[in-house]
């Protein structure tokens, strides 16, 4: 599995960075976003640190797609939308 030292991201998956995960497994993690412009914010992620472009090429993508729908209709029954930021200027 790929990892950055310096990438906040991968310490989480790796347990060496607190946060509120509500889902794992051998390749995802769900975590609970630290910022707060909506009620609710989830960050779904692969656990190797890939780049968007890499992720959404990825075979993985379906994956994090089918637990992405899964966790917003879980915490947000009433509606949510799933974003993608591409790059530093993508925000």
């Amino acid at each position: 599995m790929s990892t950055q030292s310096n990438c906040v991201f991968c310490r989480i998956a790796a347990y060496q960075e607190p946060a509120k995960v509500w889902y794992v497994d051998n390749d995802i993690i769900v975590i609970k976003n630290r910022l707060n412009w909506v009620p609710v914010m989830l960050l779904v992620m692969p656990k190797e640190h890939l780049s968007q472009v890499q992720i959404w090429s990825s075979d993985l993508m379906p994956k994090l797609g089918e637990i992405a729908v899964e966790m917003g209709c879980i915490f947000a029954p009433g509606g949510f939308r799933i974003l993608s930021n591409f790059g530093r200027h993508g925000m």
